[in-house]
Formats: structure tokens, C-alpha cells, sequence
């Protein structure tokens, strides 16, 4: 967290890799270029395991920090969420983060049997599933009734590495309520350009919500810069020139092409001007999500646009 402060971060994943092989040399190239973070999404019909995958990538890598972005509150239970993300805390000797979210896949809550509440009970199983895991990670035993969830005389034993406890991302940006959760119970704020993750669709949208974010802060009594704010890419695509991009524009795959998102198509010196305004906006920490077999944009990112990217104002 002390390090969102001083300069700006970069963490991405690759999309369209089906094997465990190629995600993994993936991966090992996303350390070794020096990006800060890799994450797993949960979707069970069609990617692997969140959690299976993170520990696999724990036993592998050696620095980079792993994200679950964002574990569905009705996929496990909040023990079983607790659980596992120690196990993988401590596997990866204290790299993990902990993302979190209601879920907005209808479709997939329906393959996995399991009923879709409306988003207002979706948010408050999400207070109490948070209160849960926290409560699990900090206490020797722990005890809660609630609406949702109860538990009688719980342990959780190993626990974590990190402490008091594993950095906890909240995935959207609703302003009167997510935003208020995060002030409440989060380390990092992620939303994007993306109807699942906050429709932060242009800069006043960002600026919007990190003013909502403050005056959450300021009500619960928590410094603002506390909270590290990160912004998410649904896609990005660069190329050298314009002409190369183009045609990259007319052959790419978009991820949840069926949804409302805007993905990111670029030269390098397009990239820094499109994030140096997020930065400026008080962005401090990206995601994106790259092709996994679109070399050219991971180098460029990684050697023209990370290193030309500083914090702005807060």
C-alpha cells in the first residue's frame, strides 16, 4: 500500500490460452519483464479454478503477486474463501490478494445451480461474507450470525502470512454502496470501463467515483490515500504504427463482446496519453487484460508505456 504512494504499478493477464503451459510461460514472462501482478478470474465454465491456478502459479513464480479478480461470494463459502486464500498467502510466502465481488454472471450462476439474488441482497451477503473472512483470519475462534451466513466457535488455522491480513480488493464502483464497502472493509478499489466492474466508462466517470470513494473515507474515518486505487483494461492492443493497428482492430478477439466495455486499442504514445490521464485522475495501480499470444503488446507495454506512466495528483 505505502508503495501505491510513490509510483504507478502494472499487472496484467492473458486471455485466449487454453493450456496450463502456455498461461504459465505467460505468467513467468509477465515476472521476469517486471509487471507487478498477475490475476486469476472466476469463472468456473470456462476458465480454470481460481484457486487451483493461483496456487499452481504460487509454486512457480518467485515475485510477482497474485490477484484473485474477483472471487464470487456465492461460488464457496466465506470459510472456504478464507481458507483458501491463506493456503494460497502462504504457499506463495505472502503474495497474494484477496479480490472479491456479488458476481454478475447470470448465465453461470444457472450452470452452477445456484440462484441469482437481486443486487441489493448480493451487496449485503457481501458485508457479511468480508466480516467473515476477516474475522476468520484475525481471531483464534470466531463466531457470527447474520442475515446470510453464521458461524459457531469457527477456526481457521494456518492463517495467513501477510498481516494483520491479506490485502482485500473489492471488485465495482457503485457509488453509494461498493464505494462504501471499500472504505469499510478494502485496501484496494477496482473498477474499468466494463458494466460488471464499475461502468467507468471516461475520465469524469473516474473522477466521479474517487470523490464518492473520499467522502465513504472521510465518513468512516479512514484516510483516503489508505485505499489504493486501481483501474482495470478489459483489453489492450498495441501496435508500432497506426497501420499494423488497425489491423489488429479488424482481427481481435473481444473478451465479453456480448457486454458493454471498452477496450484499448493503441500505439505506445496513444497508451501513455490514454493512462497518464487515468494517473492524473488518481489512478495508482492498472490491470490488463492482453491476448496472450500478442508478443508485440506485451513488450511494448512493458518497454515503452510502463516505464513513461507517473502518479498524478491525488
Amino acid at each position: 500500500m505505502a508503495e501505491g504512494q510513490k509510483r504507478a504499478r502494472f499487472a496484467i493477464v492473458s486471455v485466449f490460452l487454453s493450456e496450463w503451459k502456455e498461461v504459465l510461460r505467460f505468467a513467468l514472462r509477465a515476472e521476469k519483464l517486471g509487471f507487478d501482478a498477475y490475476w486469476a478470474n472466476d469463472h468456473p465454465n470456462r476458465s480454470m479454478d481460481t484457486w487451483t491456478f493461483l496456487s499452481a502459479l504460487a509454486m512457480a513464480t518467485e515475485r510477482i503477486r497474485l490477484i484473485s479478480l474477483v472471487s464470487c461470494i456465492y461460488y464457496r463459502s466465506p470459510l472456504l474463501i478464507a481458507r483458501q486464500a491463506a493456503d494460497v498467502d502462504r504457499i506463495s510466502e505472502g503474495r497474494l490478494v484477496l479480490g472479491i465481488g456479488i458476481g454478475d454472471d447470470v448465465p453461470e450462476f444457472n450452470q452452477m445451480c445456484l440462484p441469482f439474488p437481486p443486487v441489493a441482497q448480493r451487496q449485503e451477503a457481501m458485508e457479511e461474507a468480508l466480516s467473515v473472512v476477516q474475522g476468520l483470519w484475525t481471531e483464534e475462534t470466531f463466531s457470527f450470525e447474520g442475515k446470510y451466513f453464521r458461524l459457531d466457535q469457527a477456526r481457521l488455522s494456518p492463517k495467513p502470512v501477510q498481516q494483520p491480513h491479506v490485502p482485500i480488493l473489492i471488485g465495482g464502483g457503485g457509488e453509494r454502496v461498493t464505494l462504501r464497502q471499500v472504505a469499510r472493509f478494502a485496501d484496494v478499489s477496482n473498477f474499468a470501463p466494463h458494466e460488471w466492474s464499475g461502468s467507468a466508462f471516461d475520465i469524469s466517470d473516474v473522477q466521479r467515483k474517487y470523490s464518492a470513494l473520499r467522502a465513504h473515507c472521510e465518513a468512516v474515518g479512514r484516510a483516503y490515500d489508505s485505499v489504493l486505487r486501481s483501474h482495470y483494461t478489459p483489453l489492450l492492443t498495441l501496435a508500432e504504427n497506426e497501420d499494423d493497428l488497425e489491423r489488429k482492430r479488424r482481427d481481435a478477439r473481444i473478451p465479453d463482446r456480448q457486454l458493454r466495455s471498452v477496450p484499448v486499442f493503441a500505439t505506445p504514445e496513444t497508451a501513455i496519453a490514454h493512462y497518464q490521464a487515468l494517473a492524473d485522475a488518481g489512478v495508482q495501480y492498472f490491470l490488463a487484460t492482453i491476448n496472450g499470444r500478442d508478443d508485440e503488446t506485451v513488450r511494448l507495454f512493458a518497454e515503452a508505456v510502463v516505464p513513461a506512466v507517473k502518479l498524478g495528483p491525488r
